[in-house]
């Protein structure tokens, strides 16, 4: 009957979590990496693939977006509850395969963790490739930790595998999550086959395990060396770093603060010290559940491997960064699941119930907070000010112009039959990448390019009117200049209309 209990509740669970993971997710308000995204997903298979090579992603998101795109059309909504259908499948793993590997009361606290955590709540309906790594990542893992238990079917091997693949051409978080697992796994078949050599000198050296490790490594590196010389390319392109800061304890402090709370330095939705303290607080209790399982002799290996990969991405992408700034908070929600694992692992270890159910209460208090933040900010009408405006006004010959700042971005994948010129004023090299954004999408570098063009232009800034204050005052005419302050993404908007007349 408890058991029976454990399964109605974990079923509750999935259902409530199911739900409460939509409530952000029905809006169609853009931000500058959810504008790419669309955009790119209008392309074809192989225009994909090119032009996604200039981007600093791997593209098989953008070609399952594409899938997206010849079936609903240029559906932002689609494409932001495709995102959420990725966390809805990890609520549900908790019950198909974690509750199998680790226990009833793994895979329920699992279940709960993605359905309520709230940095879940924050990225689950991001159109970007963070929630599906994500997925394919655990996926990954659960079945590399099913061939570590002695289950070498031929069918894990393959959806091992094919995740570990799928991962790696998702984001390069998951190609590095792929490599350390495919290292561990590597590492664990030649110790077993030592030990087995050792115990029985008839145990052959090249055994099943061996040779099936060898296939999968060989068809994943054959299948991603057609990307490695784009990822080289890209890698090179990027060592600048673009707008990724250095490490620094602060870049610490915000992944430490995120991985609880989905909170960056830049967009948060929960004070920053009640994050650290909720995060804290939750640390301290992880911490102090290790302690009694060491002490208690229980078996950990399963959520110390989770925390070492997780800490070990860290560490890859933290020694990377030397040349390349590459550690960045968001880009660890990659390795969420795993992370989330390592946490129902040893709090499915606590016997006192009621200490369980006040760090739950907590989580869903915070998780509420957040939540209600997320829906005011998603759902304001004041964030449809500047498209509003512009749709109002916009003529069929009239040109959009924007510079570096994201807000020109989001209203030219609303406007992509009209002329637009990208001012790339800090020359950021991304005119190939850019050209996800269309045709009529074109990059300048200067003002006078277009210097000639008589006629209306949209002027999209941030929170200034640079670029309208590079044209002379003689040669044009302001028809409408107005500000818009949106909640989401706490994006800015400059809009401008002029006439050129010279």
């Amino acid at each position: 009957m408890k058991k029976d209990k454990i399964k109605y509740l974990h079923i509750a669970i999935i259902i409530i979590g199911i739900i409460y993971i939509f409530l952000p997710a029905f809006h169609t308000n853009l931000w500058f990496d959810e504008s790419y995204s669309v955009a790119l997903a209008k392309h074809s298979f192989v225009d994909i693939w090119t032009i996604g090579s200039h981007d600093v992603h791997p593209i098989l998101y953008y070609w399952m977006l594409h899938i997206l795109f010849l079936i609903f059309g240029n559906s932002i909504l689609a494409y932001r509850l495709f995102s959420v259908i990725a966390i809805v499948i990890l609520i549900i793993m908790g019950y198909t395969h974690i509750r199998k590997e680790f226990g009833e009361k793994t895979g329920l606290i699992f279940s709960f963790l993605v359905s309520f955590l709230p940095v879940i709540t924050v990225y689950a309906s991001e159109i970007r490739m963070y929630s599906w790594t994500m997925l394919f990542v655990t996926i990954m893992f659960i079945y590399a930790y099913r061939i570590y238990k002695g289950d070498c079917s031929n069918k894990n091997w393959i959806i091992f595998a094919v995740f570990s693949l799928a991962s790696a051409y998702m984001h390069y978080y998951g190609l590095m999550t792929a490599g350390v697992i495919n290292l561990l796994l590597f590492i664990y078949i030649i110790v077993d086959t030592i030990k087995k050599r050792k115990k029985d000198n008839t145990y052959k050296i090249i055994n099943n395990n061996i040779i099936k490790f060898a296939i999968s490594a060989i068809v994943q590196i054959v299948l991603y060396i057609p990307w490695l010389i784009f990822f080289i390319k890209q890698y090179n392109q990027v060592s600048k770093g673009f707008w990724i800061p250095k490490s620094s304890l602060e870049v610490y402090r915000e992944i430490f603060e995120f991985q609880f709370t989905g909170n960056l330095l830049e967009t948060f939705h929960i004070n920053h010290d009640i994050a650290l303290v909720f995060a804290i607080i939750i640390t301290v209790y992880l911490i102090y559940q290790i302690y009694k399982s060491i002490k208690n002799k229980e078996n950990i290996f399963p959520g110390i491997v989770a925390l070492s990969i997780y800490l070990c991405i860290i560490l890859i992408a933290r020694i990377v960064s030397i040349k390349t700034p590459v550690l960045y908070a968001r880009y660890m929600f990659t390795s969420t699941g795993i992370f989330i694992l390592f946490m129902s692992f040893f709090m499915s270890k606590e016997k006192n119930k009621y200490l369980n159910l006040f760090i739950c209460a907590i989580i869903i208090f915070v998780s509420t907070y957040i939540t209600v933040n997320l829906m005011k900010e998603n759902y304001d009408k004041g964030n449809k000010g500047p498209l509003k405006l512009i749709q109002n006004n916009i003529k069929e010959n009239d040109i959009l112009l924007y510079g570096n700042m994201g807000s020109g971005f989001v209203i030219s994948a609303f406007y992509p039959e009209n002329i637009q010129y990208f001012y790339d004023e800090a020359k950021w090299n991304v005119e190939e990448a850019y050209k996800a954004y269309g045709p009529n999408m074109k990059t300048i570098y200067s003002l006078e390019e277009i210097e000639d063009y008589k006629g209306r232009i949209w002027i999209i800034g941030a929170d200034n009117y640079a670029i309208l204050e590079q044209f002379s005052e003689d040669e044009i005419n302001v028809l409408i200049k107005e500000k818009f302050s949106t909640r989401y993404k706490g994006y800015q908007y400059t809009v401008t209309l002029i006439e050129k007349n010279s």
